[in-house]
């Protein structure tokens, strides 16, 4: 499958690594931007990511690579971000060719901690990107299933349809399903969401709580999404799509999520620092549940979980004793 629209890929971890592959599936060539000449070189000489997805294998003649952000954004069409949020804004810094005319797709789960903006936001916002130009990638979709071509679903939201079609018909494969939408606002906050609420069932595994409350956090969680969305942006949508309820399924039972992975230590007894030295990704979640607390701050939306995960990851509270406390608010 080909097309006029050149693509990109802006970021080397995990999720990159994945979103590459889905490309490399249906492209001639893919831009590949990462900050590691190394990396690159490895990639060129052994075909895979030594550091993420190492099973994930690769054409290198498929692959366009650039360590300068800047060639990259000249080179491509469609360029997809796939950056953690916490690092966002350092590459962002880096650009100083024009973004005129470039369509942005953010594949980032969390909120831009210098301006306290989802990723869609802050293009628009600070780089002055319009939002028929920027969309979202969600799942509910692991890499390391995507590595092992394990049948995954992906949602390609945008405010110009034809947009969304053209990324969706880049990204379907044999083993990629695509889906697109219009929320783009929706879709982003709640990429964003389901990591905290991952966070909160890690700790709930943690502590030694089992299937039965786990199933009762996570329905509380779905509607303290919708609570949440609807004071961010009021529209039309079904939270039991998959990009909502599925992506916070997903995130919140996988063995390959790193937000419950990061909340099961936390609940172990593991303190924040230790628990992010022994981890070897980052966990969304983390920082996304300070932008998500002082962004409801502000809305007043009814949002227990969120808040019992704050005062446990930035007040040092008991995660024994906060979870006590959720277990008499949410039935």
């Amino acid at each position: 499958m080909q097309s006029k629209h050149k693509v990109a890929v802006i970021g080397g971890g995990s999720w990159a690594t994945a979103i590459v592959k889905m490309l490399c599936e249906n492209l001639n060539e893919v831009g590949w931007y990462m900050r590691s000449h190394y990396i690159i070189e490895h990639i060129k000489l052994n075909k895979h990511n030594p550091h993420y997805l190492s099973s994930a294998y690769f054409d290198p003649n498929k692959l366009y690579f650039s360590e300068d952000i800047n060639e990259m954004i000249e080179y491509a069409d469609y360029l997809i971000f796939a950056v953690p949020s916490a690092f966002v804004q350092a590459e962002l810094e880096k650009i100083t060719t024009s973004l005129e005319g470039k369509v942005i797709f953010s594949a980032i789960k969390g909120i831009v901690p210098e301006s306290g903006l989802i990723v869609g936001e802050h293009f628009n916002e600070i780089l002055k990107v319009p939002f028929e130009n920027i969309g979202v990638i969600t799942g509910p979709c692991h890499a390391e299933e995507v590595a092992m071509e394990r049948l995954s679903y992906l949602t390609i939201a945008c405010q110009d349809e034809r947009k969304a079609e053209i990324l969706a018909d880049k990204l379907s494969g044999r083993y990629i399903k695509t889906k697109i939408s219009d929320d783009i606002i929706g879709t982003e906050y709640a990429a964003m969401l389901k990591n905290i609420f991952a966070i909160a069932a890690g700790m709930a595994h943690g502590l030694g709580y089992g299937d039965n409350f786990q199933a009762v956090l996570m329905s509380n969680a779905i509607r303290e999404m919708k609570r949440f969305i609807k004071k961010i942006h009021k529209m039309k949508r079904n939270i039991n799509n998959s990009a909502y309820l599925g992506d916070l399924l997903v995130t919140g039972y996988s063995v390959f999520s790193r937000n419950r992975m990061f909340g099961n230590m936390i609940g172990k007894g593991y303190t924040v620092k230790s628990a992010m030295l022994e981890m070897s990704m980052v966990a969304e979640g983390y920082y996304a549940t300070k932008s998500a607390y002082n962004i409801n701050q502000k809305n007043g939306a009814d949002t227990p979980i969120i808040n019992s995960v704050y005062r446990i990851l930035y007040e040092n509270k008991d995660a024994k004793e906060e979870f006590k406390k959720l277990t008499d608010i949410i039935n």
